[in-house]
């Protein structure tokens, strides 16, 4: 019978939840949205809700694919789809009062011919329409590597596209879905890139049985790819189906990889137990990183 790991102190979180908590909660279901950092289990729900921070979930809440990390609901979505959810997006944003930076992502929809491309741009399209100056970061599922739906994404204006590997080349048949594979994420990261993406992101999770080297060998290939942002966090297993914790990876080894990250060019990385691919310690400096840019 597996033995679970002991947590760590450094992984034990206080959980707190003032009114801005409640405000993000009740805007977010009033207008039939989804949050990952619910439907995901974050650690990081309280931090963030309690500054008025939330990352949407576009296109429902059931995945098409079963990633054995991952703790979103897996079926079939029978296609359907919120016509209203860019309206509703736009509202909750204005709700939350988040005016100056957003994070969308979308569950996998492989029911869908586009991969709900069409529809995930018209949510930043609504979004960009109400709020001209906001930022928009997307995390993006890899739509089988259809070039035509990346082209989507990019031709709604972005200021981040990130799509994450996940894991080491060794271990992403263990840990994600068959349909999702190494080279194919590192092709949409490089595709964002070329067809226009200001900066990309993507993040890597720990303590799943990887090895040092091999973390390396993947920042090295991301930044092949020209990917910007890195982050890097702890694997936490959402329930006793899901892929089983190796490792609980101590801070020290967290902030070598950062080290190494800068030192390979990238222009941020994060690196903690308790970040994740939309972690907002890094916000500031993509709006920083962005309005360089356009200056």
């Amino acid at each position: 019978m597996e033995q679970a790991l002991i947590k760590p102190e450094w992984l034990k979180v206080k959980l707190s939840a003032k009114d801005e908590f409640h405000s993000v909660k009740q805007s977010i279901k009033a207008n039939g949205l989804h949050t990952v950092c619910e439907e995901a289990h974050c650690p990081n729900i309280s931090e963030c809700w309690n500054s008025g921070t939330a990352t949407f979930m576009l296109m429902g809440d059931v995945c098409t694919r079963s990633c054995k990390f991952c703790a979103v609901k897996s079926g079939n979505p029978k296609k359907a789809l919120d016509a209203d959810e860019p309206r509703k997006l736009a509202k909750s944003i204005a709700e939350i009062s988040l005016f100056d930076y957003v994070v969308l992502t979308s569950v996998t929809r492989d029911d869908l011919e586009d991969g709900g491309a069409s529809h995930f741009a018209e949510c930043i399209r609504e979004v960009k329409k109400a709020y001209p100056s906001i930022i928009i970061e997307v995390l993006i599922p890899d739509f089988r590597g259809n070039i035509d739906s990346l082209k989507m994404i990019a031709d709604a204006h972005p200021e981040v596209i990130a799509h994450n590997i996940e894991t080491v080349e060794r271990l992403q048949r263990k840990a994600r879905d068959i349909r999702a594979n190494y080279s194919q994420s590192l092709g949409v990261l490089r595709n964002a890139k070329e067809i226009g993406s200001p900066y990309t992101k993507s993040s890597i999770m720990l303590g799943i049985g990887e090895e040092d080297k091999e973390v390396i060998k993947a920042m090295e290939d991301l930044r092949n790819v020209n990917v910007d942002f890195l982050t890097i966090g702890q694997y936490m297993r959402p329930s006793s189906w899901h892929l089983p914790i190796k490792e609980y990876v101590r801070p020290e080894k967290f902030e070598y990889f950062r080290r190494k990250g800068l030192e390979m060019g990238f222009l941020y990385v994060a690196s903690g137990p308790f970040v994740r691919s939309s972690y907002k310690a890094g916000e500031n400096f993509v709006k920083s990183a962005l309005k360089k840019l356009y200056k």
